[in-house]
C-alpha cells in the first residue's frame, strides 16, 4: 500500500470526528431529554443501516420503531425495558431473508448498548459518560495510528483484515492511559486502568462483530452516511461493545468507584 493510500481516509474521517465531537459533546453535558433523544435517534439508523445490510424489507419503519422503542424503555420500569427491546429486534430484523437469529440477535446487541450508554449518563453522571467516551475514541485513535505506521501481523484478517496486533495493544495502551488519567477525578482508584483496557478491548471486539456481520452480508460500510467513517454502525459498533461491557462489569460489581 502506498504511503498517501495508507492515509487517504484521513482528512475525511478528522473533520466528521470533530462534527461528531462536538455533538456529542454538547449532548453529554446537558444530559437529560437532549442525551436520550440522540441516543434515540442513532439506535434508529443503526437499526435502519443493520436491517439494510440483512437485506429485511421495511428497513425504515424497522429504524422508526427502534427508536420508538429506545424512547418508551427510557420511560418505562425497568422490568419491560428487555421484552420491549427484544421485540423491537425482532419485528424488524426478523425480516431478514436469511440468518434470521444471527440478524435478531445484532439487532437486540444495537438496542440493548444504547439503551446502555442512556443510562449511564443517567445513573452514573456526566464524568463517567465521558470517560466512556475517551476509553472508546483514544483506543480507536491509538489503534488507527499504530496500525498504519507500524502494521505487522493482522488480528483476525478473515473478519477485520485491516486491523493489526500493533493497532490492537495501542488501543489497550491508550485506554489504560485513559483510566489512569481519570482515576483520580472519579474516585476509582488504579483498578480503573485496568477495567479501562477491558473496556477499550470490548469496544475492538464490539468493532469486529459489526465487520463480521458485514462480511457476512457482503457490504463494506454499513453506511455512507458519515464522510470517512462510512456508517452510523461503523463509527458507533466500539462504543456499543464498550457499553455492554460497563454493563457486565456493574453487574458483577467489579466497576471500582461505579456500582
Amino acid at each position: 500500500m502506498s504511503q498517501q493510500a495508507r492515509w487517504s481516509d484521513l482528512a475525511p474521517r478528522v473533520l466528521s470526528g470533530l462534527a461528531m465531537a462536538g455533538i456529542g459533546a454538547g449532548a453529554i453535558w446537558i444530559g437529560g431529554w437532549l442525551f436520550n433523544g440522540l441516543i434515540c435517534a442513532l439506535g434508529g439508523l443503526m437499526i435502519w443501516e443493520a436491517a439494510r445490510m440483512a437485506g429485511a424489507r421495511g428497513a425504515v419503519s424497522a429504524g422508526l420503531l427502534a427508536a420508538v422503542a429506545l424512547a418508551l424503555a427510557l420511560l418505562l420500569p425497568g422490568i419491560l425495558v428487555l421484552p420491549l427491546l427484544a421485540a423491537a429486534a425482532l419485528v424488524g430484523a426478523g425480516q431478514a431473508p436469511r440468518d434470521k437469529g444471527l440478524h435478531v440477535l445484532f439487532a437486540f446487541w444495537i438496542l440493548l448498548g444504547c439503551y446502555v450508554t442512556a443510562q449511564l449518563r443517567q445513573e452514573a453522571g456526566f464524568g463517567w459518560m465521558v470517560w466512556l467516551v475517551l476509553v472508546v475514541v483514544v483506543s480507536d485513535v491509538a489503534g488507527y495510528f499504530a496500525g498504519r505506521m507500524l502494521g505487522g501481523p493482522k488480528f483476525w484478517p478473515r473478519v477485520s483484515p485491516k486491523k493489526t496486533w500493533s493497532g490492537t495493544l495501542a488501543g489497550w495502551v491508550g485506554a489504560g492511559f485513559v483510566g489512569l488519567l481519570l482515576a483520580e477525578s472519579l474516585a476509582a482508584g488504579a483498578g480503573l486502568v485496568a477495567v479501562s483496557m477491558l473496556v477499550g478491548f470490548a469496544g475492538q471486539l464490539g468493532d469486529i462483530a459489526e465487520s463480521a456481520i458485514k462480511r457476512r452480508c457482503g457490504v463494506k460500510d454499513s453506511s455512507d452516511l458519515i464522510p470517512g467513517h462510512g456508517g452510523v454502525l461503523d463509527r458507533f459498533d466500539a462504543m456499543l461493545g464498550a457499553a455492554m461491557m460497563v454493563m457486565v462489569l456493574r453487574l458483577l460489581s467489579l466497576m471500582p468507584g461505579l456500582q
